[in-house]
């Protein structure tokens, strides 16, 4: 009924009201003459008149209210938030899966509880498009799969499957391709539910195989479940020999970490995984190579269904999980297009230091504890890759690789740096001396890159870059470095060797006394680097630390017998003092090293961290390390920065080596 009619239907009720009495009389009638009888009817007939005039009034206001349209104001956040949210953001179906609900007669909260009724409506053949029926198809699977979830066992792998195949086919097999909906928020949720739903397949099938490890073994045509048979193919995860399935497979959405100031991925379609490999178990480490390839690499889990159209995919029973390294792949083919594939560069480099007990065992190293680092050791954070130049850390003294802990997430962050670059960082005893451990990282880096690049012809072992902190920027000078005759001759002047002393100690000691710059190095940062010395090292603090200090037994030897040869009242300091002693303003072999050459083929920086802005540059220091110190003549830049000596871990200190590695990649471009 409309207006008008309302408004007739109102005024005939009104016209059909007897006259309306007078406060003092009735029409036609006075007081007087109305009799006890009238009366008595009058009372008794004006609720049954008030009754139905009401009634034709509400009825009125009822008919006039569904014919109208009320605005009921709606915030930004609320806005936002209906459009969004959806079975995996808020628990509730989303908008667009009620609207299609409602389009075919099904109330969509029953729908959310038990989703299987409202799976088979939608199933059927009805005037939904394509596009709603699968997107809301792919979101109900999932909402089943939830409901229906058991964690620790395989069961509900078929509903996961199909919540992904669901959203396969709403994302490749429609009208439009992706590409076409780039902007909608519906894509944006049903690609959620194909990754979710991938990794959740990803997960329980691997639980599967880590309970049933025969079926892995035997190989053979993959999983099978009562409905499925699901197909694994490893495209890049390099696994340990032997083994066949890593230790652990972990969400990259379920870590998050203290200590790292960002999480940097990638979005795009697959399930973002934490491979935790066995070399990642201390125990298992093989001590007899000197590098540890990635021990929790970044994988990314693909689903992909076999057909050629819709019905073809959503007839199948057969589903095929391929793994991807994402640092080899930006992008897939998947069903004729190419996609960008999801990924995580942060979880894996975080739980790796999270696990890794560095914090602690930094402190053992230093003293030359028992179970401490005995050899220097290079980790690499992504798998090898020759087209990627090497960015090349070392730490400082009692420090580890997590002192690089945003500076590498960082870079790993970075698109353009990522693409180009590699990190290998470098753990090394900081407690033994400077010249072993320069002659021992020479020897580490030579190895692994004879493992990994047997020919030097990579991109990989050309051009690069060296970045030290504190000690570990002393030692980086020393591997751009040529000895010359530096250290022979001091020692000449120290011992005053015969003929045969002199034999033992080019045979002992060559390669501590002669040494070149590093091939492949061009470009190197030094960071707080105390390359004249400290004089903290020379503190009450330092030298009972350097007393609790512990050489390596086979160290002392080596050195034993030329120490007992020194002459009556010289000092023995010049090889065998230790870490701590070698950062000495007046340790010989630092002031030695100021006198070699860094080589002319090599660019350098030097990052300074200034502690107060008082006073001249000259007299500043960053409250361990004097500018005066940290100075090098030469360098291409030197940027100062106000802050303490673990600058590096600072945004600005972080843009400056963003900033050299941009320009490394601008200088290298027409050979690239």
């Amino acid at each position: 009924m409309d207006a008008p009619a309302i408004g007739a239907a109102v005024a005939d009720a009104r016209a059909a009201r007897p006259p309306i009495m007078g406060r003092s009389g009735s029409a036609g009638r006075t007081s007087a003459d109305r009799t006890s009888a009238d009366r008595t009817s009058a009372v008794r007939t004006s609720p049954a008149r008030l009754a139905r005039w009401t009634g034709l009034l509400l009825a009125a206001c009822l008919l006039a209210g569904c014919a109208g349209v009320r605005i009921r104001p709606v915030s930004t956040q609320e806005f936002i938030t209906q459009r969004r949210g959806d079975i995996l953001s808020s628990g509730a179906l989303s908008i667009a899966a009620r609207d299609t609900l409602s389009v075919i007669g099904q109330d969509p909260a029953p729908c959310r509880r038990d989703p299987a009724p409202c799976i088979e409506a939608l199933s059927s053949p009805s005037g939904l498009g394509t596009e709603k029926r699968l997107s809301a198809l792919a979101e109900l699977w999932l909402a089943r799969a939830l409901n229906e979830d058991v964690p620790d066992s395989a069961a509900g792998l078929d509903t996961y499957l199909q919540a992904a195949r669901h959203a396969y086919a709403y994302l490749f097999h429609t009208e439009r391709p992706p590409a076409l909906r780039t902007f909608e928020d519906r894509q944006t949720q049903v690609r959620d539910y194909y990754n979710y739903a991938t990794q959740q397949a990803s997960l329980k099938a691997y639980r599967h195989y880590r309970e049933h490890p025969a079926e892995l073994r035997r190989g053979g045509p993959g999983l099978r479940t009562a409905n499925w048979r699901l197909r694994i193919r490893n495209a890049d995860l390099r696994l340990p020999e032997g083994e066949r399935l890593p230790d652990e497979l972990i969400p990259a959405s379920t870590l998050t970490f203290r200590g790292l100031r960002s999480i940097y991925r990638r979005d795009g379609l697959g399930a973002e995984l934490v491979a935790v490999t066995r070399t990642g178990r201390e125990d298992a480490e093989d001590l007899r190579q000197p590098w540890s390839e990635p021990a929790f690499p970044a994988v990314t889990a693909v689903l992909s269904f076999p057909g050629n159209d819709l019905e073809a995919v959503l007839r199948t029973r057969e589903a095929a999980l391929t793994v991807y390294d994402p640092y080899r792949h930006d992008a897939i083919r998947l069903a004729g297009d190419t996609v960008p594939l999801a990924a995580n560069f942060t979880s894996g480099y975080g739980l790796w230091l999270a696990r890794s007990g560095f914090a602690a065992q930094a402190i053992r190293n230093v003293l030359g504890s028992a179970d401490g680092l005995r050899a220097p050791r290079i980790y690499l954070l992504q798998p090898y890759d020759p087209e990627r130049r090497i960015v090349l850390m070392l730490h400082g003294l009692a420090s580890s690789p997590e002192a690089w802990v945003n500076v590498a997430n960082e870079v790993l962050g970075d698109e353009e740096l990522r693409r180009n670059y590699q990190i290998w960082q470098v753990y090394y005893p900081t407690g033994q001396p400077l010249a072993y451990n320069n002659q021992a990282i020479r020897q580490a880096f030579r190895d692994t890159l004879a493992h990994f690049d047997p020919d030097r012809a990579a991109p990989a072992s050309r051009d690069i870059v060296l970045i030290g902190h504190s000690m570990g920027g002393v030692l980086g000078r020393l591997l751009v470095s040529s000895s010359g005759n530096v250290l022979y001759d001091a020692i000449q002047a120290h011992y005053r060797p015969g003929p045969d002393l002199q034999a033992r100690i080019v045979r002992d000691f060559g390669g501590l006394l002669h040494f070149t710059p590093v091939a492949g190095i061009s470009r190197a940062v030094f960071i707080s680097a105390p390359h004249r010395g400290t004089p903290y090292a020379d503190n009450n603090l330092a030298r009972l630390a350097s007393s609790l200090i512990r050489l390596p037994v086979t160290l002392l030897e080596q050195f034993g017998g030329l120490t007992r040869m020194a002459q009556p009242g010289k000092a023995d300091r010049a090889l065998v003092a230790n870490g701590i002693d070698n950062l000495s303003e007046t340790d010989d072999y630092l002031q030695l090293s100021n006198a070699m050459a860094i080589s002319p083929a090599v660019r350098y920086h030097s990052i300074i961290a200034r502690r107060s802005e008082a006073g001249p540059l000259e007299d500043s220091d960053d409250g361990l390390v004097p500018w005066r110190s940290a100075h090098l003549d030469g360098a291409e830049s030197e940027k100062i920065i106000p802050g303490s000596h673990s600058v590096q871990e600072t945004p600005p200190a972080i843009l400056e080596i963003r900033r050299i590695l941009d320009e490394h990649l601008r200088t290298l471009a027409p050979s690239r």
